[in-house]
């Protein structure tokens, strides 16, 4: 049975951890949070209540309070360090792995070598409590040249200093990809709206009285602005499977029977390559879950590709089978020139294109291969590509059956 001396430990622990959430979700600041922790544990520690008999309890041995605050930073998955007279006195597992385990006794700014923490941490920016900034400062190339950290400062009530570093290399890498897709969004509309403004100008003069003239013009305007339909249908598909990531597709899905349907509408749009498909299909291969529009999407894009990329009159084959493991396993495999092994890494993002010109001048809006990697990360799927210089490329695109999408949901796949 849980002693008075025991239970008036635990219930002030839990009144000091709940005042430093309240802290952070009022404040928003994870610095003030975590000194108002580590102080409050501290303060439990040597001052709680009674014995049992009613005596006053003896204080806690300083040893054992700085043993737990030491534990509770050491959790912190963050780097975090306590500063006393500009010397580092603490430091938690994380600023270890992060700065090495040298920095303790160093002064701060011998142990985070960056001009702006030394800026910081030498007293050269005030504005916050005790002299010491509020705002957050950026530090690049700390620890490694592509990584962001923002660093943090707090003081203690005894004047100690705690410095919290913040792993921002993600979500500058995330603030980047979007930067970048837009821009190369606006340039893929702005080139085609651009040439059908100025053969419309152009009409508008001499030339458009020429009825071979004017014809030619309007045949380019109309693939230009086919081009520009292609983007925004594909932005806005890209946009809606992303939207849907994380929600498991509905559907019970015969892949055998839709890449079969797939081949019987190439066939019937005339394509000239659409001779050159060939199936070759288990059928005893079993369903998947999944979504049968953005399934039919997969496979348009990637036979699609396949026909575009492959050498003419090459086959463009389509294979579908079960692995030993029960996983269903689609590929589709084109005779072309292939992809040099620096370009395969990159191949699903967004407008990304190997040889942006050719891909252009065939009708690719460069999102193709991104929207193949979405749909199959909604699908719990795996995705490879693989390919030979002078070869060819294959597209290997591993599916969970029907009845094992709520173990891969759970991470782990049977067999």
């Amino acid at each position: 049975m849980m002693t008075r001396f025991a239970q008036r430990l635990t219930g002030a622990t839990i009144v000091v951890v709940i005042a430093a959430a309240m802290v952070l979700l009022v404040g928003g600041r994870i610095d003030e949070a975590l000194i108002s922790l580590v102080g409050g544990i501290a303060a439990v520690l040597m001052a709680i209540g009674t014995r049992e008999d009613g005596s006053p309890a003896a204080p806690a041995p300083d040893a054992d309070a700085e043993g737990l605050v030491r534990e509770v930073l050491d959790a912190i998955v963050e780097p975090v360090m306590l500063v006393r007279a500009g010397v580092v006195t603490f430091a938690n597992r994380a600023a270890y792995a992060l700065l090495g385990r040298h920095i303790l006794g160093e002064h701060v700014r011998v142990a985070i070598r960056h001009p702006a923490a030394a800026h910081r941490l030498g007293g050269g920016v005030a504005g916050g409590v005790g002299g010491v900034s509020d705002r957050p400062v950026e530090l690049v190339g700390l620890g490694s040249p592509d990584q962001r950290w923002e660093m943090r400062t707090g003081e203690t009530t005894d004047c100690a200093r705690i410095v919290h570093l913040i792993d921002q290399t993600g979500n500058y890498a995330a603030e980047r990809m979007r930067v970048d897709f837009v821009a190369n969004a606006s340039h893929e509309l702005r080139t085609p709206l651009a040439s059908i403004l100025g053969f419309i100008e152009t009409l508008g003069e001499e030339a458009g009285a020429d009825p071979a003239i004017r014809t030619r013009f309007l045949k380019v305007m109309f693939d230009e602005a086919r081009r520009m339909q292609r983007l925004v249908e594909d932005l806005i598909s890209l946009s809606r499977i992303e939207a849907e990531k994380y929600r498991l597709p509905p559907d019970a899905v015969d892949l055998a029977a839709m890449i079969r349907e797939v081949r019987d509408e190439i066939e019937d749009s005339g394509h000239a390559r659409a001779s050159d498909v060939e199936l070759d299909i288990d059928d005893a291969t079993p369903r998947i879950t999944g979504d049968r529009a953005q399934l039919s999407q997969l496979i348009h894009n990637l036979v699609g590709n396949a026909m575009k990329y492959g050498r003419s009159q090459t086959p463009v084959t389509i294979r579908l089978a079960a692995e030993p493991s029960g996983m269903v396993r689609l590929s589709i495999v084109d005779e072309g020139e292939g992809i040099a092994p620096e370009h395969i890494p990159r191949l699903t993002e967004r407008f990304y294109r190997v040889d942006a010109g050719r891909s252009r001048s065939l009708g690719g809006t460069g999102l193709g291969l991104a929207i193949v990697k979405h749909i199959v990360e909604r699908h719990r799927g795996r995705l490879d590509i693989s390919s030979r210089v002078g070869v060819g490329t294959t597209v290997l695109i591993v599916l969970p059956p029907a009845d094992n999408v709520a173990t891969v949901e759970a991470g782990v796949i049977k067999g």
